[in-house]
């Protein structure tokens, strides 16, 4: 048995992650500051003897003991990120420096999750481990893409410097239960969008690209990082390299909702990428993991996770 610590626990991806260390019989350390976190997320795990949840923002020192751990923690969605930007970027960047240090001081290996979103609007198509990016360092999107590439810099420089056991993990579109309905991300926006039978808002002309990873693809290979060969530090694209237009999202979305929404068409934000699609190559030969799941039945699982959430809200 592990103790095993994961910031940003009761988030999305965190209290998935959480789920399955706890059903290989490991001790779970769930952290988090419940900005975009929700109790929600891990109320079925509180009577678990071997679960324990700590409100705690990593911009501020922590002092536990742990076998290892998972750094989680950030907001993910542009309307959570842009909303207090520098906070956001404090949260990736003094969060990895505290967790670094932590990891530092106990010898133990820690693993990062970082994001698609470092190689910006990519002018590399589909985009290897090898690309250096295409980021606008003053625009909004800026404190969510420039603190993950410097918490890589820091991993990296941590790696080197105190020969830390690190992993890092750039984690592409991943879609699921437990998403926050109105977190502003387009799967949860037009399921919400159809569900409640107003027009599904899609932005620019609907034709650039994402890739979609369901969640159990993603933390099991989040997982299989973790436990990867000692001496393969990553970055690692972690994704689903099948590629859809907005469009596609949406009329697969209407389609599986039987909804009778009608699209509507907004301007491009600011800095929006055109088109996301990992290369993981690195990701079969290290991890012998790729995803499994296809968009359809992913979503016709998130879509009934999202039917009862509604309900609960009204």
């Amino acid at each position: 048995m592990k103790r095993i610590l994961v910031t940003g626990g009761a988030g999305f991806l965190g209290s998935h992650l959480c789920d399955l260390l706890l059903s290989e019989g490991n001790e779970v350390l769930c952290v988090d500051n419940l900005f975009t976190g929700r109790r929600k997320n891990i109320h079925h795990l509180l009577q678990n003897k071997n679960f324990e949840f700590m409100r705690h923002d990593v911009t501020m020192p922590l002092f536990v003991e742990v076998d290892e751990i998972y750094n989680l923690a950030c907001p993910a969605s542009p309307i959570h990120y842009q909303f207090d930007p520098v906070q956001t970027t404090k949260t990736s960047v003094i969060g990895a420096i505290n967790m670094l240090g932590l990891a530092k001081r106990l010898k133990i290996k820690i693993l990062q999750a970082s994001t698609s979103e470092v190689y910006g609007d990519p002018e590399v198509h589909p985009q290897p481990e090898s690309y250096k990016g295409s980021v606008s360092i003053t625009g909004i999107r800026a404190c969510y893409d420039e603190g993950k590439r410097c918490a890589e810099t820091l991993f990296f420089d941590y790696h080197r410097q105190h020969k830390l056991n690190i992993k890092v993990m750039r984690i592409f579109n991943t879609y699921g239960p437990r998403m926050n309905p109105y977190d502003g991300r387009v799967v949860s926006n037009f399921i919400v969008q159809a569900l409640q039978g107003n027009d599904i808002t899609i932005f620019g002309d609907g034709k650039q690209t994402r890739s979609f990873c369901y969640v159990d693809d993603l933390i099991s290979g989040m997982h299989k990082l973790m436990n990867s060969r000692d001496g393969f530090t990553g970055p690692v694209n972690i994704g689903n390299p099948v590629e859809f237009t907005m469009l596609e999202l949406a009329e697969n979305v209407i389609e599986l909702t039987n909804s009778k929404s009608k699209l509507k068409f907004m301007p491009l934000p600011q800095d929006d990428p055109m088109q996301r699609r990992p290369v993981i190559d690195l990701a079969k030969k290290e991890l012998d993991w790729e995803p499994k799941i296809p968009l359809r039945v992913g979503l016709e699982k998130t879509i009934a996770y999202f039917d009862e959430a509604l309900k609960d809200m009204e």
